[in-house]
């Protein structure tokens, strides 16, 4: 069986440092960080003051009141980016057949602040339970899938993936396949997380998993640094339409690059922390490799899980050591968790988004926050500080999330 061709043709963002996925890229490239104190709850209590939080956003500039209402703020931010990329790529037109059309979205955690004020609302009552009717359909991860769906009349296949911080580059993986089989012409794809609550912050600080550094939030997302201290906790949400090539050229669409292989592993190693060799990681991208049908030689840009905790950001670069050995120093990598703080499930779709742009204009977004080298970390082009130009014909992201998953995407400039 012959396999279809697929290309990206639209995108959408609402992260901590772009509203779209202009302003989105702009702040990538220029290096502007997305930390600042948490206004979203009362955090004195708490070891964590700060996060990568939205910007200016109101749902009622998106939403009536009425509809806004249904939504949990991941699912707003969903929605949102969603419309941005079905608005990018013209798949919401007439002559595309919709009964081709599906959707695959993500979210590691869902609807975590509906969770919050539905059973703190339950606490502080008299015990009878008055559960807003929203309640479950607001919080489970599936929703935004749903509403999508709902709203587009797209009715191919409709689901959600959840693997922690992997979910959404399992949902690209798995809509890319999916087109590729002849299983449907386009799909809407991608993530989105609001877990900047309560709940997801005291949890994280109890796992000693998130940064503490309160007294300097800008710098405190140090990917690859000797003195990190855990990842910076962010909130929002990606999407991008994968479409069948042929398809897409014949509806004249625009196409931002060609997804060319993915790649899925599992570490089968522990609960929270990676291999310890980063074997997992390793097999993920020689996978993708393998898939696309490229050689590493071909890699030159690499996005990396970067999250700037301890344990972590030792075993990535061990793995791409692994893989690309002598040519790893060839190859710019870098993260954009610097900027972004980590998006959990939303992670690795607006990762996949910066390595898209990345191929199309030959820059390599810098990684922001390094003050010290770390001897226990292999020496790559971490691009510290400096984004540069560079030819990129082909760049892989990875993502990685608790459970042992891992996930690889290669995209490459499109050629006809």
């Amino acid at each position: 069986m012959e396999l279809k061709r697929v290309v990206v043709t639209g995108l959408g963002a609402l992260t901590p440092i772009g509203n779209n996925v202009s302003d989105l890229w702009g702040a990538l490239v220029k290096g502007v960080s997305g930390a600042d104190a948490i206004t979203l709850f009362d955090t004195e209590k708490f070891k964590t003051k700060f996060a990568c939080e939205i910007k200016d956003f109101n749902p009622l500039d998106h939403f009536d009141r009425k509809e806004a209402r249904k939504y949990d703020r991941y699912g707003q931010f969903g929605l949102v980016a969603a419309e941005e990329a079905i608005n990018d790529s013209g798949i919401d037109s007439e002559g595309v057949d919709k009964d081709k059309v599906g959707v695959i979205w993500a979210s590691g955690i869902g609807g975590l602040t509906t969770f919050h004020d539905e059973v703190v609302g339950f606490a502080r009552g008299d015990g009878t339970p008055r559960y807003n009717p929203f309640f479950i359909p607001k919080m489970i991860a599936d929703i935004v899938a749903g509403h999508i769906s709902i709203k587009h009349t797209f009715r191919g296949p409709n689901f959600a993936t959840v693997s922690a911080c992997a979910s959404s580059a399992n949902a690209l993986s798995d809509a890319f396949n999916y087109i590729r089989l002849g299983k449907a012409i386009a799909f809407v794809s991608g993530g989105s997380e609001a877990a900047i609550t309560q709940e997801g912050v005291g949890g994280f600080n109890a796992m000693h998993a998130i940064s503490t550094r309160n007294d300097d939030p800008k710098t405190a997302s140090r990917p690859f640094d000797k003195d990190r201290d855990g990842f910076v906790i962010g909130e929002g949400g990606g999407a991008v339409v994968f479409e069948e090539l042929e398809h897409a050229v014949a509806r004249g669409a625009n196409i931002y690059a060609e997804v060319a292989g993915a790649g899925l592993s599992g570490d089968a190693y522990h609960m929270t922390a990676p291999h310890p060799e980063g074997y997992g990681a390793y097999l993920c991208m020689k996978a993708a490799i393998e898939d696309a049908n490229l050689s590493i030689e071909d890699i030159s840009h690499i996005n990396t899980h970067g999250t700037s905790t301890p344990v972590g950001d030792i075993v990535e670069p061990k793995a791409i050591v692994k893989l690309f050995g002598e040519l790893a120093n060839s190859i710019s990598v870098n993260s954009t968790k610097s900027m972004t703080g980590h998006l959990l499930g939303g992670a690795g779709v607006v990762e996949a988004i910066a390595t898209v742009l990345a191929v199309k204009h030959n820059i390599v977004p810098q990684t922001i926050n390094h003050f010290t080298d770390d001897p226990q970390i292999e020496k790559l082009d971490f691009t510290f500080d400096q984004t540069k130009e560079r030819d990129i014909n082909a760049a892989l992201t990875n993502t990685f999330g608790f459970g042992g998953h891992n996930a690889s995407i290669i995209f490459k400039k499109f050629v006809q």
